[in-house]
């Protein structure tokens, strides 16, 4: 890994967090298959890991031109910097249910992935959220993004639900959770 530094955001860095590349490519994705029947009172829904063809260039979620104001609600953000440089943040959110934190950002600049400052932050956040009392960390992201679910299952994080038109781009969230 890397020497990283781990810290709190400071408004130098926002245009620079902006600036980082966010998109991400996918091999594979959950598609979700939901069924509904009333009269049974049954209603399902299922994820299952499709192969792509061929990688797919993803964007990110959320458009550069919000991230600013959305970080503006956030309860803290916490910045990678490695040689006195911001290469990737981690965004926390509380108070969206008791006793848990919620990553609603985690990039890492493209070419800085997979070298171990993905899992720093997550780190970090999970002592962040243990300081104010937090018993969970949930990491939200898109079921297009697989290496952020194969991330997520690496450290131990468990599938916890989803919510179906989530993102502005219309997109599903999934929910992955870990406890202390």
């Amino acid at each position: 890994m890397p020497e990283i530094e781990i810290r709190p955001a400071i408004a130098a860095d926002i245009p620079e967090l902006v600036a980082l590349d966010h998109h991400y490519a996918s091999d594979h994705v959950w598609q979700m298959d939901f069924n509904h029947n009333w009269e049974a009172g049954l209603v399902t829904a299922t994820f299952r890991q499709v192969r792509l063809p061929r990688p797919v260039r993803v964007e990110y979620p959320r458009s550069p031109q919000t991230l600013e104001v959305e970080w503006a609600q956030r309860s803290a953000i916490l910045v990678a910097v490695l040689d006195g440089q911001p290469v990737g943040y981690a965004s926390l959110a509380l108070g969206r249910a008791p006793y848990t934190a919620w990553i609603t950002d985690l990039v890492v600049n493209r070419p800085l992935r997979s070298k171990g400052i993905g899992t720093g932050l997550v780190l970090a956040a999970i002592e962040w959220s243990a300081s104010r009392s937090c018993r969970n960390l949930v990491l939200e992201m898109q079921p297009k993004n697989f290496p952020a679910i194969q991330f997520a299952s690496r450290l131990g994080f468990e599938f916890c639900g989803y919510n179906d038109l989530y993102y502005a781009n219309q997109d599903i969230g999934i929910f992955f959770c870990k406890s202390w």
